[in-house]
């Protein structure tokens, strides 16, 4: 039998590695930028066209590259950050592996122009599918220019399965945002097309995050600070009343690099335990300073997820800072933080030596002898009680034949007519019974029909809207001072792109350029509506949306505006609301499920009650 093992060739496993480094257009973007901050730039600009499919364009002000060293960034494991598995966990660069570029060139047309501050002439090397096409001398400005086109070009089915332009774009935005929050002393630009996104000039870490996310977030950031021999904290938490039920802003660093982390994550949830609801979620923007020994960043391609050499120590360090930067600011009652900012927090670990707690022990002591008992008199003062308390059992009822009397009340529940309806037709005398202001009860022919009103409330909301939508014939509220709404660039091309859409739902909604927008009117079935909370919950659902087909936007918009004016669960309810309801909620050409895909009505059918009173 034959050999069957072979070595892949070199095209092949370049395609194969770019796969783990190069999964879309924005991961193109992390590690150009990446770059540019790894040799000293203080202005980088990023130009898009087509979502990244035609041009992804990163242009630095760095120290740029020699002709050897620009050839030779173009090989896989070529770098200059590490020479030995020791430098692994002394990592202070963003990249180190040296595959970034390797694997950008194996999927596309790569044209990089770069120079260095003492040479006269620049070089360029044109790179397509890892093959070098020409290198020549050019004349250039100092720094890095990169150019990648058609981008998988040479592997279609890659190419194939990437999103719409939006949301590819959404995650550039994204991918930008990280390290612009993380370098906030370096100037950003990104453009898409001709269309100018983004314009971040160099400031504080809180100004940083005010270009980003619009102004109105400045009124709810908390200041976080704590430094331990452990770990340094600085950063900003938001105020409970910003909390978000999706997409909240939410950002770690640890030494300027961005991470995700579980765990961590949970320690912020949990200090806002009690003063948020559980489908809530603040936004964070937290930097950790470490020593790089304590961590470990290598365990991933895209480096986004490490390791701390001591975690539970992290996690109890962060969350009790959380707690304090929350008590400080009166958002939870606090005792008293006016301490020294450099308290050490104590924490535990493995290596922590636990001693127990020393107990003196009289061991002559015998409680026996005469001498040693201690004489203790205990008196309980029933007088009081007693002189209240009747003489005989008869006393305890004398004067109740003059008090008045009260009639117990029993809802009076009719039959329901039986009118084939799935056993759940009910008339139009019966009587409702609201439980916990949150459901209806009602008898049916086959024993008790429970509602939940809220999700009734959404699918008679959303069927309407729905309607309206496809007929366009929502009414729309004018405001009598248009509000402007400040939104994320992702958000601001998010809403954009909807814009149609959200308009024909009885919105007035148009671009105010900067990213933001300015609310003209809304739907008149929305009384008293607030214009930020409106677009907030569209984003919201928008966020979610599970394509951009014509259909799915309809449905998402007329999701967003059942929410906003659903019946909320603790509103108490008249028979005559009740009645309605239920009778518009048999109306709808889905009443047993709410448009979130959750249950709306149960019936309690005859034998378990009977089960239930055994």
């Amino acid at each position: 039998m034959p050999d069957i093992i072979a070595l892949l060739p070199d095209s092949v496993a370049n395609q194969i590695a770019a796969g783990e480094v190069i999964q879309r257009p924005a991961s193109v973007v992390k590690e150009l930028v990446e770059n540019a901050i790894d040799a000293g730039a203080t202005q980088i600009s990023v130009i898009i066209k087509d979502a990244g499919r035609t041009l992804i364009q990163v242009i630095d002000n760095g120290k740029g590259m020699s002709e050897t060293d620009a050839r030779m960034s173009f090989e896989r494991h070529a770098t200059s950050k590490i020479k030995r598995a020791e430098d692994l966990f002394d990592i202070h660069t963003m990249g180190f592996r040296g595959e970034a570029l390797a694997s950008i060139a194996a999927v596309a047309e790569v044209v990089l122009r770069t120079k260095r501050q003492e040479d006269e002439l620049g070089t360029e090397i044109n790179i397509a599918a890892s093959e070098v096409l020409g290198q020549t001398p050019v004349s250039c400005a100092t720094g890095t220019n990169f150019m990648v086109k058609n981008l998988f070009y040479n592997i279609p089915v890659r190419r194939k399965f990437l999103k719409t332009d939006n949301y590819e774009f959404k995650l550039i935005v994204f991918e930008l945002q990280k390290v612009a929050l993380a370098f906030p002393h370096i100037q950003f630009e990104l453009r898409n097309g001709n269309t100018e996104v983004l314009k971040l000039y160099t400031s504080p870490f809180r100004q940083r995050i005010i270009q980003l996310f619009g102004k109105n977030i400045n009124q709810s950031l908390v200041d976080v600070n704590c430094e331990t021999s452990i770990i340094k904290i600085t950063g900003y938490i938001t105020k409970p009343d910003v909390a978000k039920k999706s997409q909240p802003d939410q950002f770690f660093f640890v030494n300027n690099r961005y991470m995700r982390h579980p765990i961590l994550h949970k320690a912020i949830i949990k200090a806002y335990e009690k003063i948020l609801l559980p489908e809530l979620q603040p936004s964070y923007f937290i930097c950790f300073t470490i020593d790089p020994a304590n961590i470990d960043v290598n365990i991933h391609p895209v480096k986004t997820e490490i390791k701390f050499f001591d975690e539970q120590a992290v996690w109890q360090i962060l969350h009790a800072t959380v707690k304090e930067s929350l008590g400080k600011f009166s958002i939870v009652p606090s005792i008293d933080f006016e301490i020294d900012r450099s308290v050490e927090i104590p924490v535990l670990s493995r290596a922590t030596d636990v001693n127990l707690p020393q107990i003196d022990i009289d061991a002559t002591f015998d409680p026996f002898k005469p001498e040693q008992k201690k004489s203790v008199s205990v008196r309980a003062d029933f007088s009081s009680h007693s002189r209240s308390l009747p003489n005989n059992w008869q006393d305890l009822y004398s004067g109740f034949e003059n008090e008045p009397k009260t009639e117990l009340r029993i809802p009076n529940f009719e039959p329901v007519e039986n009118k084939g309806a799935d056993d759940v037709q009910v008339s139009k005398q019966q009587q409702f019974l609201q439980v916990k202001n949150k459901y209806i009860l009602t008898p049916s022919k086959s024993g008790l029909l429970l509602i939940d009103q809220r999700r009734a409330h959404l699918r008679i909301l959303f069927e309407q809207y729905l309607e309206n939508i496809e007929k366009s014939a929502n009414a729309v509220q004018k405001e009598i001072f248009p509000q402007v709404v400040e939104l994320s660039p992702a958000d601001h091309e998010l809403i954009m792109e909807y814009s149609a859409a959200i308009n024909q739902a009885g919105f007035d909604i148009q671009d105010f350029g900067q990213n933001s927008v300015v609310v003209n009117g809304f739907p008149a079935a929305l009384e008293q509506a607030n214009p930020q909370k409106l677009v907030d919950d569209l984003l919201a659902e928008l966020h979610h949306a599970p394509s951009q087909s014509g259909t799915s936007v309809k449905e998402t918009i007329a999701l967003a505006l059942s929410k906003a004016s659903a019946i909320p669960y603790g509103r108490a309810l008249g028979s005559e609301e009740m009645s309605d309801l239920i009778d518009k909620l048999f109306a709808c050409k889905n009443h047993n499920y709410c448009p979130e895909g959750k249950t709306i009505l149960t019936i309690i059918n005859i034998e378990e009650l009977e089960n239930k009173l055994k």
